[in-house]
């Protein structure tokens, strides 16, 4: 009976490696799988905070509503969600979208109102 080499013992090591979605709050396999209800909302949110959280779920291939209630659920807790790759990721994406809004403007954003209708829209000659 041949016997087989085993692999090298760096490549068996990538099999027990489990990389965390953002901050280490990944569920484990063995954890108990909560069932909820969801419901859809229209919730208004400033145009460049939506496209970073976006960005930043869809870098870690979750859906905005997961991404959302793991944020809301450690803030309820007094938890920051987010390790320190998950900072400079946000850091990278909020530059990229020319997101320059942080805490401080926490309570003093004022929506602009309706846009002007472009007057190219619309009209034919």
């Amino acid at each position: 009976m041949e016997r087989r080499a085993s692999p090298p013992v760096h490549h068996r090591a990538l099999f027990l490696i489990k990389v965390p979605w953002y901050i280490s709050t990944m569920v484990h396999e063995t954890d108990e799988r909560l069932l909820i209800e969801r419901v859809q909302t229209g919730v208004r949110i400033e145009k460049r905070l939506l496209k970073v959280l976006k960005g930043f779920a869809e870098y870690h291939d979750l859906t905005l509503g997961d991404l959302l209630e793991g944020i809301v659920l450690h803030a309820f807790d007094g938890k920051c969600p987010f390790s320190e790759e998950s900072l400079r990721k946000i850091r990278d994406l909020k530059k990229f979208y020319g997101l320059d809004l942080d805490s401080s403007a926490s309570h003093r954003l004022k929506e602009a109102g309706p846009r002007a209708p472009d007057k190219k829209k619309g009209k034919s000659k």
